[in-house]
């Protein structure tokens, strides 16, 4: 299952205060037709989805990006001029 590093789950948990006023929001990575991954903020999760919870942070998976990042750890950092950069590594 998708971990989150700290840092990604900080990143998470800001992006989704401040663009969904659900409780139950999250940040939604889904796999689409050319198999890239999409990040999305969503109200909640959508039948199916695999939730990740971490620190207070909440990352919801489609079926395909679950399957891609079952063994992976998500990682993010704020740049100087505010933008966000998520990586994708491998579980240690």
């Amino acid at each position: 299952m998708l971990t989150m590093t700290d840092n990604a789950a900080d990143v998470v948990q800001k992006i989704v205060e401040q663009t969904v006023a659900e409780d139950q929001a999250g940040l939604r990575i889904s796999q689409a037709a050319d198999e890239s991954l999409a990040l999305t903020p969503a109200p909640g999760s959508e039948p199916g989805d695999q939730i990740v919870e971490e620190n207070g942070a909440r990352v919801f998976l489609d079926a395909g990006a679950a399957a891609v990042l079952d063994d992976k750890i998500l990682d993010a950092k704020v740049e100087a001029d505010g933008s966000v950069q998520f990586a994708v590594g491998v579980q240690a």
